[in-house]
């Protein structure tokens, strides 16, 4: 029997790994599968995003090209600019200007100039000439609104520098201001809606990757399409130059380059997995959780009601019983007889009791361990193996008041006795200890016996597991439920080793 018992048991768990694993390749190949498709959908959003980076990189070697041609331009200018002040100078240095190949030379020079707008503007910054200025003029407009608008933009031109001084006599200068001609004020504008068109597009990137353009000169954030402050910005450059090489420009005003991470969609994606191997697993955990509640459930039903019944069985024949053994006494029958039927009576109506209180809510009475202990053991010693030496040691050496319900305790104590003895094979010694610790009474149960392996220290409690031929597997699982489930307290394996003994722990709360 003990042999089929455990084979069920072994079976038991047996199944209970094959489901596992079952489960745990269904929940693999559901997070692989999962994985595959989220990695193509982010390749597939990495590639856009990608492919903007490459259309923003073309769209600034544009912007370098045109700044270039402006750069190349304003440079010609400037050469053609300092040709009309070299010939300017000759003009006013001659005295005789009809006869001097020089001056012709040098006039053809100044009316060769029809597009880079200058003014000649004495120290007292009165104008004296100018030319190309038309496009600024208005039709009709007077001659002294002329000159005004020479003084503004002459200003204008000095400060940002272009301008030269022409001495003519001793001591005595002229200002020869110069400003852009209309081709290059016109692809000037050009190449600035270019440049704020590109920050533009940096900001309007909403949908797809989270970027910074970056002024590597000024050391500021130029532009960038996510909510957050300058110091989040800087902090949030450095972690993406990790992830990604960010792209340089130069538009004539300064390197910038530009940042970028993966969009908010790949990083949600790459979480996916996780997420859904964290839901799978609650979901595993709840059902396990409920299944294992209701099959607890169902199995202390199941212990009450067998309880309940087999004490409602034993009451009818143990009334019957107790009635012919005080007839018997009437009888005059021989008082031993009557006495040891007294006693096995008194024992099963204490085992009817038992199989009552277990099946309902047993009551804790605050009484002392000791005492329901030794009692127990009194009663146990003469009914066990000669050979087996019985031993209780209390060493607080004092009353240990703790609430439990004696009739249950006995049952506990004569379960764990009778399993140590089993375990001795009739022979050896057992040692019963109680102890009081900081939070709990502990009481102790050493055998000599042969000992239990580590695999089925923790299954000795479940329900059908036994080491004997006969055995049901009930008495431990019995044992498990009064002290857990009844007094609230802890029973397990505090010590095992084969062929030398087992040590049962019981920890009884002291309120």
């Amino acid at each position: 029997m003990s042999d089929s018992k455990n084979e069920i048991h072994i079976n038991k768990q047996r199944w209970k790994i094959f489901l596992t694993l079952m489960v745990l390749i269904v929940i693999a190949a559901t997070l692989l599968l999962t994985n595959s498709f989220v990695s193509k959908i982010a390749e597939r959003e990495k590639s856009k995003a990608k492919q903007w980076v490459e259309s923003i990189k073309k769209k600034g070697d544009l912007v370098q090209l045109s700044n270039a041609i402006f750069t190349e331009l304003k440079k010609k200018e400037k050469q053609k600019i300092d040709l009309v002040v070299e010939a300017q100078k000759i003009l006013l240095a001659k005295s005789d200007l009809s006869i001097n190949q020089d001056v012709k030379f040098s006039l053809s020079i100044i009316q060769s100039n029809i597009d880079i707008p200058v003014i000649l503007l004495t120290q007292g910054n009165e104008v004296m000439q100018f030319r190309n200025m038309d496009s600024l003029f208005n039709d009709h407009q007077a001659e002294f609104e002329q000159d005004s608008i020479c003084q503004i933009k002459a200003k204008e031109w000095t400060e940002l520098g272009q301008y030269q001084r022409i001495e003519y006599l001793d001591g005595e200068f002229l200002q020869f201001v110069f400003g852009n001609s209309f081709e290059l004020e016109s692809l000037q504008k050009k190449s600035d809606l270019l440049i704020a068109s590109f920050s533009d597009e940096v900001k309007d990137n909403k949908g797809l990757i989270p970027v910074i353009l970056w002024d590597d000169s000024t050391k500021l954030v130029e532009a960038s399409n996510i909510s957050a402050d300058s110091s989040e910005l800087r902090i949030l450059k450095d972690q993406w130059a990790l992830q990604n090489k960010p792209l340089t420009f130069d538009f004539g005003t300064g390197k910038k380059q530009l940042f970028f991470s993966d969009s908010e969609e790949v990083v949600y994606l790459q979480w996916i997995p996780y997420i859904q191997f964290l839901v799978l697993g609650l979901l595993i955990f709840v059902g396990y959780f409920l299944f294992s509640t209701y099959r607890k459930a169902e199995q202390k039903r199941v212990w009450a009601g067998m309880a309940k019944e087999t004490a409602h069985q034993l009451g009818t024949p143990l009334s019957s019983l107790m009635g012919w053994q005080s007839h018997l006494e009437n009888l005059k029958v021989d008082p031993m007889v009557t006495q040891e039927m007294k006693k096995d009576l008194v024992r099963l109506e204490r085992i009817t009791d038992r199989f009552s209180k277990i099946g309902s809510e047993a009551k804790l009475e605050q009484e002392d361990i000791n005492q329901t202990i030794e009692n127990n053991l009194a009663y146990l010693r003469p009914r066990l193996s000669s050979k087996v030496e019985l031993v209780f040691e209390n060493k607080s050496f004092e009353s240990i008041l703790v609430p439990h319900n004696a009739s249950l305790m006995d049952w506990v104590i004569e379960n764990l006795c009778k399993n140590a003895v089993d375990a001795m094979q009739g022979v050896g010694r057992l040692v019963v200890t109680i102890s009081n610790e900081k939070s709990a009474i502990a009481i102790d149960f050493k055998d000599s016996g042969k000992g239990i392996s580590s695999k089925d220290q923790k299954a000795v409690f479940e329900p059908g597991f036994s080491t004997k031929k006969r055995g049901w597997g009930l008495g431990l699982a019995l044992v498990k439920r009064i002290i857990e489930e009844h007094h609230k307290g802890k029973v397990f394996v505090a010590a095992s080793k084969v062929n030398q003994g087992t040590t049962f722990r019981i920890l009884l709360p002291k309120n």
